[in-house]
């Protein structure tokens, strides 16, 4: 009888062999560049103006909150980057931990949020435009402007085309011009001069509610802007001394992202001119923020450095993400979400190169209904959140399973990742709720498209029964849907027959429940299928 695969992967002496074509070219110092070029792309650029829009001076606390559900997440995937090292591992680690049905709705995820590639192309498009109009327009690209994106996308994607050393060094070049330009932004628009008192005037610190604070998180594009931090660990299989490296390379690319993102919105809060906020900071509106506000304050200098800058940031976090996306669609090709053509490895560069052309048609076709920078990352924001959750269900179904065989902690796992990851994972529901039902009522249904599927999928495949995939999996269909119903019934965009705080709170608790769920489902699979397990 021949062995089972764990959760529809293609055969493991395929997939084992084109794993070690990777090559393991990559150190600290170009994991933490791959990193934090992927955080500090379009987000600056824009989030600031955004985020201020959404909650006023109370971004701050926004960004800071972001910040440290960065670090919680992070904890989670440097234990599994760092233990079970693996070509697009965040699309892998869900599979192997919590079965097919789980592995086919992240996967499909994972697969959507290949959109913020297109996010990064279309704010390139949105800063072009001072230069060369008709490219955007109405906050959406016009048809020549996509025709450039499109031109765009495909020169991202011949510079991806080669071997990954050349893609590391490339990336570290692009990485200083990326911290230099915001910061010498954030001192030249102090030394333009402040005005006093802009924490507290215009409707005060918190001018449209503390609760704004929450939506500003994914709404306001803020929790776009910090993600890109799990970068290194798609790279783990392509990393030298993964354990030592990648958690350091993650940890540090965050800090250093936060900070730069705190700057950047106290420089914009304190130098926004008074006539402008005739009707609060809702009122402030800007296509290209920096860049528009450095001309208000005649410094043409650091508005030429921004515009140039506005190419390069978005443009680095673009190169970074067709490879990060390459990675991720040679591992749906290991999981069988995607043909089995797609797995495959140029020999000679070492690159999923098939997966690189399947990429560039996804990015372009994101490009189409939505065009603008923030309609893109509204959506964006609440695949990556779902993300962190599924993988803060398998970094626990994997301790589980360990305890209950009596496994010790190995090298490479994180101290308190057992409480860690209800913690994450609580987190990032909550911050997929205050979102808001105006971005959910569309990326949930979105993600649920995921369970058709593994349906589909499933009557081409063999494997174990369908009702135990079922059971094994069932609890994301019913957290998703259950959030769906508790966002339209709640006071984020929402009916608000589910009064505040209340709602909170019982998305709080639902998220508790179910992780629990997930981890007794991930253990039980792990404990009739250990093919996950034997993969590391």
């Amino acid at each position: 009888m021949a062995q089972y695969q764990p959760a529809g992967t293609v055969g493991n002496a395929d997939a084992r062999a084109e794993e070690n074509r990777l090559r393991k070219d990559l150190g600290f110092w170009g994991l933490t560049a791959i990193g934090f070029s992927n955080i500090l792309g379009s987000g600056w650029l824009f989030a600031a103006l955004y985020a201020a829009q959404t909650a006023g001076p109370a971004a701050l606390l926004s960004w800071i909150a972001a910040g440290a559900l960065c670090a919680l997440v992070a904890l989670v995937m440097v234990e599994l980057g760092a233990t079970r090292p693996e070509g697009g591992g965040t699309v892998r680690w869900p599979l192997y931990a919590s079965g097919r049905l789980v592995g086919t709705v992240v996967g499909w995820s994972v697969l959507l949020s290949v959109g913020g590639t297109a996010a990064e192309i279309s704010a390139i498009m949105q800063y072009a435009a001072h230069y060369v109009p008709g490219l955007y327009e109405g906050g959406k690209l016009t048809a020549s402007g996509l025709g450039v994106a499109s031109a765009l996308s495909v020169l991202l994607t011949a510079l991806n085309w080669f071997a990954v050393r050349m893609f590391a060094r490339l990336n570290n070049l692009v990485s200083v011009f990326k911290v230099v330009v915001p910061v010498v932004t954030i001192v030249a628009l102090f030394l333009s001069g402040t005005h006093s008192g802009r924490l507290t005037d215009h409707g005060g610190f918190a001018p449209y509610g503390f609760a704004a604070c929450l939506t500003a998180l994914a709404g306001g594009g803020i929790v776009y802007s910090v993600n890109g931090f799990q970068a290194p660990l798609d790279f783990s299989g392509e990393a030298r001394n993964p354990r030592r490296n990648i958690p350091a390379a993650v940890l540090t690319g965050i800090a250093l992202a936060v900070l730069v993102y705190l700057g950047l919105q106290l420089a914009f809060l304190y130098t926004v001119p008074d006539s402008l906020l005739a009707h609060g900071w809702q009122g402030v509106n800007f296509d290209s923020p920096f860049g528009q506000l450095a001309l208000v304050l005649n410094l043409h200098w650091l508005a030429t450095l921004l515009y140039a800058d506005a190419v390069v940031s978005p443009g680095g976090s673009a190169y970074v993400g067709v490879a990060i996306d390459a990675r991720h669609t040679y591992a749906l090709a290991k999981n069988g979400l995607v043909p089995r053509f797609f797995m495959r490895i140029d020999p000679r560069s070492g690159i999923a190169r098939r997966a690189l052309v399947l990429n560039l048609v996804v990015i372009i076709l994101f490009m189409l209904p939505f065009g603008g920078w923030q309609d893109i990352v509204s959506v964006m924001g609440d695949m990556y959140l779902l993300i962190y959750a599924a993988s803060a269900v398998a970094v626990a179904s994997f301790r589980a399973h360990d305890r209950e065989r009596g496994v010790p902690l190995a090298d490479g796992q994180v101290p308190g990742v057992r409480w860690i990851a209800p913690v994450s994972f609580a987190v990032s529901t909550e911050f997929v709720y205050w979102s808001g039902w105006e971005h959910l009522r569309l990326a949930l249904p979105l993600v649920l498209a995921g369970v058709p599927l593994y349906l589909l999928q499933r009557r081409r495949t063999a494997g174990r029964p369908v009702r135990e995939e079922l059971r094994q999996g069932a609890w994301i269909v019913f957290h998703l849907a259950a959030l769906t119903l508790l966002s339209w019934l709640g006071t984020f965009g929402g009916s608000g027959h589910l009064p505040a705080p209340y709602d909170s709170v019982v998305v709080g608790v639902l998220a508790l429940a179910v992780f629990v769920w997930a981890v007794r489902s991930g253990a039980a699979h792990l404990r009739t299928d250990p093919s996950g397990e034997r993969a590391f």
